[in-house]
């Protein structure tokens, strides 16, 4: 499913976010992932159970290509001796970029270009396609649409429905209202740092999220 975590600025989202993937310690309470309290791991740990994150400011390398980025820090090598002396299979990487995008239903005319020449809507193409590679339970998503036109944005919404339909679950942080409706089969809102309702996405309204965000509604069972 995608669960959309939803609130104005400064009510602890991307901290939120940090937290999960292990760059924040809690300093409180437990994180619970498929039974297992994954509240004390490092990011590389909480990387190895299939949780990936795209950031807002995606974590790209400019300079390189497409193939490049999806297997950053994570190269494939040359077999035999080529290998040993950590020589790049760039030929098994672009297959499997190109597979990979197909399957995402993500169009990139040319793959050996920097991803700097890029449009912003494929950069966030490649950042999703990058954390669906190596996350195969969770893939969380930072402000995805805050930089995006119309078009883009609506591109990376269907990616986000591509990814879930695959089998992952998606957490989607955002605070644009239309975007989480187009897309989220669960909202959870947080105003002031702790959740004050949790929405059923496809039975849910505008107003009502508003209102919870800005203090008029909160569900007595939230917290």
């Amino acid at each position: 499913e995608v669960v959309a975590l939803m609130s104005d600025n400064g009510a602890g989202k991307s901290s939120l976010v940090k937290t999960i993937c292990g760059v924040y310690a809690p300093d409180g309470g437990s994180i619970t992932f498929d039974g297992q309290d994954i509240g004390g791991l490092d990011p590389r740990e909480v990387q190895a159970l299939g949780i990936e994150t795209v950031y807002q400011d995606l974590a790209l390398a400019p300079e390189l290509d497409t193939p490049a980025n999806l297997f950053l820090g994570r190269e494939r090598l040359r077999s035999g001796v080529l290998g040993r002396l950590g020589v790049l299979d760039s030929r098994s990487m672009l297959a499997e970029a190109r597979r990979l995008l197909t399957d995402l239903n993500v169009a990139i005319k040319d793959l050996r270009a920097p991803v700097a020449a890029l449009s912003g809507g494929q950069r966030q193409s490649v950042a999703v396609a990058r954390a669906v590679t190596w996350g195969d339970r969770l893939v969380i998503m930072d402000e995805p649409t805050a930089a995006l036109g119309v078009p883009q944005t609506r591109a990376v919404l269907d990616l986000i429905r591509v990814v879930r339909d695959s089998g992952r679950s998606v957490l989607l942080i955002s605070h644009s209202v239309p975007d989480v409706l187009a897309v989220a089969d669960r909202v959870e809102v947080l105003r002031l740092g702790r959740r004050v309702a949790r929405l059923d996405g496809r039975n849910t309204t505008e107003e009502q999220i508003v209102g919870a965000m800005t203090g008029a509604f909160e569900q007595e069972d939230a917290a």
